[in-house]
């Protein structure tokens, strides 16, 4: 029988794959949009943004993060793992990240944003980077 923990799990991988393949491809689009000087293109953009935050990237990391809650509590020794400890961390910076693409699709809707498409193409590496650390840590569970 398989157990809750398992299918939390599963659900839970699904949820990341979502809110990264959202927050990846976000910053992709803020590289575009950072270019463009074309005001009917730029609105396009926003709209595109707006649906990619709003419909998918985060719906997808309030679900991992609430069916991560859900595994810990199945499982509350997670907690005392050191490994576990600084997965929780760079997940926290990876939500800051997701929360302030919010903020920078706002600043590009007043027509405020000063980051240039250069800027962006950097940017959109911290969210590779830190997936990059939380997988490790979880696959290679190295404290």
């Amino acid at each position: 029988m398989i157990s809750l923990y398992r299918v939390l799990l599963a659900l839970h991988v699904i949820a990341i794959i979502s809110w990264m393949a959202g927050i990846l491809y976000l910053f992709r689009l803020f590289v575009y949009h950072a270019q463009e000087n074309l005001d009917a293109v730029k609105e396009r953009f926003m709209v595109m943004e707006r649906k990619l935050y709003q419909i998918i990237t985060l719906p997808a990391m309030v679900v991992a993060f609430l069916l991560g809650i859900g595994m810990v509590y199945l499982q509350p020794y997670l907690l005392e793992t050191h490994w576990f400890r600084l997965k929780v961390v760079l997940v926290l910076f990876l939500m800051g990240v997701t929360h302030w693409s919010g903020r920078i699709l706002k600043d590009f809707a007043r027509s405020q944003c000063k980051i240039s498409s250069k800027t962006f193409r950097f940017l959109n590496e911290i969210p590779t980077l830190l997936m990059i650390g939380i997988v490790l840590l979880v696959i290679l569970k190295p404290f």
